[in-house]
């Protein structure tokens, strides 16, 4: 693996800007090319349009904000450089987790790395006694490929809430299975439950939910939450009881609570219904144009690459079903086709026959159309379209 220097900007597209540092990284060439999108991100975010992932953080934070009980403080400014210790020890992630691996994370040095999960950032938090609940969001980064689901680098939002001592009193001193099996530990668990699905129902409108147990080193007991929305069951975030032992590490050993995290591009890409995670680090004006601040609206998808039109026109038979057509200009030319209208028709009464005339928008989302060869997909389908019957005019 070849060392390459790159500028790593440290800002987040949903978040505010931080600073810039030179950094000489371990990274591959598909993190470098990241790297020069998030540059454009930035600018596009300091313009102040509206960008699906920030409108889902602040949906959340809007409903923490109403909650009674106490205040959540926002966390979004830390550096995303942090120690193995943060994001690893003090989390009770053994050393030999495969997340430690550098074939899973970026390390900067041999003790520090970009962080993995917001959660690096907890027992900082905790141990500054600043709040007893806090929020905690930012861009986290993982080897992985880069297709419609992974990507190097997404968004996180951690939540962490500390109880009264008082509320919690009768499970004092207790540990291990004393405690997770104690009335407090059921208490604090049960709050985070109905906390977690009334902002489900925020974000997605009253829906069904499942819990399920799950196990994090961080957390016990811990829990997966499915929401079904659409008539499809989603995993939407894991959560738990903060492990004693990770509250004894953050110098809060007195102290009870939970913690949780989610994906907010994952999140996004359910309520947008964005087919891939790659189009959240685009600074195409047709993408980051469709979201507004507060809004909630179906992305309506596009090419960043320009259209090619074809019209093609031709009688048909009295039995001409217009879905075969479709259907055979997209066995023909596949994903390329965007769109088919019909823009013209009529009958010529001397000759009894109809005539219809479709526009063809090809247009390939990852290239350029060359006028070649989307000429060779027209001319095919000139030849096939026979098959149905009609006569090309």
């Amino acid at each position: 693996m070849s060392v390459v220097w790159f500028s790593v900007l440290e800002y987040d597209t949903n978040l505010p800007y931080v600073e810039q540092k030179t950094l000489t990284l371990e990274l591959g060439w598909g993190f470098r090319s990241f790297c020069r999108k998030r540059r454009a991100g930035r600018q596009r975010n300091k313009k102040g349009q509206g960008f699906s992932v920030r409108i889902i953080r602040s949906l959340i934070q809007e409903y923490f904000a109403s909650l009674d009980g106490p205040e959540f403080k926002v966390y979004d400014a830390e550096d995303p450089i942090v120690t193995v210790t943060q994001c690893f020890d003090d989390l009770r992630i053994p050393p030999d987790h495969p997340g430690r691996s550098p074939s899973d994370t970026y390390y900067v040095t041999d003790e520090t790395l970009l962080r993995t999960h917001t959660s690096a950032h907890q027992s900082e938090h905790l141990r500054s006694g600043e709040a007893d609940a806090f929020l905690c969001a930012g861009d986290v980064y993982r080897r992985d490929e880069i297709d419609s689901s992974h990507y190097p680098a997404f968004h996180q939002l951690e939540g962490v809430r500390l109880f009264p001592t008082d509320e919690v009193k009768g499970a004092e001193g207790l540990t291990g299975d004393d405690w997770t099996s104690s009335p407090e530990c059921k208490l604090v668990a049960d709050d985070l439950k109905s906390t977690l699905e009334g902002l489900m129902d925020h974000l997605f409108g009253e829906t069904e939910k499942r819990w399920s147990e799950d196990y994090f080193p961080f957390t016990t007991p811990s829990y997966e939450l499915e929401i079904k929305y659409e008539g499809r069951w989603l995993e939407v975030l894991g959560c738990g009881v903060i492990h004693e032992e990770v509250l004894a590490m953050s110098d809060r050993g007195d102290r009870r609570g939970w913690a949780f995290g989610l994906g907010l591009e994952r999140l996004a890409m359910i309520l947008f219904e964005i087919p891939d995670i790659r189009l959240f680090w685009t600074d195409d004006p047709r993408f980051v144009g469709q979201f507004k601040e507060g809004k909630i609206r179906k992305f309506v998808p596009y090419s960043k690459y320009p259209p090619v039109y074809k019209d093609i026109a031709f009688w048909i038979p009295e039995d001409y079903v217009e879905n075969d057509f479709y259907e055979l200009a997209r066995g023909i030319a596949g994903d390329i086709v965007e769109r088919m209208e019909l823009i013209d028709e009529f009958t010529n009464a001397k000759k009894g026959k109809t005539s219809k005339c479709y526009r063809i928008t090809y247009r390939s989302m990852d290239r350029s159309l060359t006028n070649d060869e989307v000429d060779a997909l027209q001319d095919e389908l000139r030849v096939k379209v026979e098959d149905l019957g009609v006569e090309v005019r």
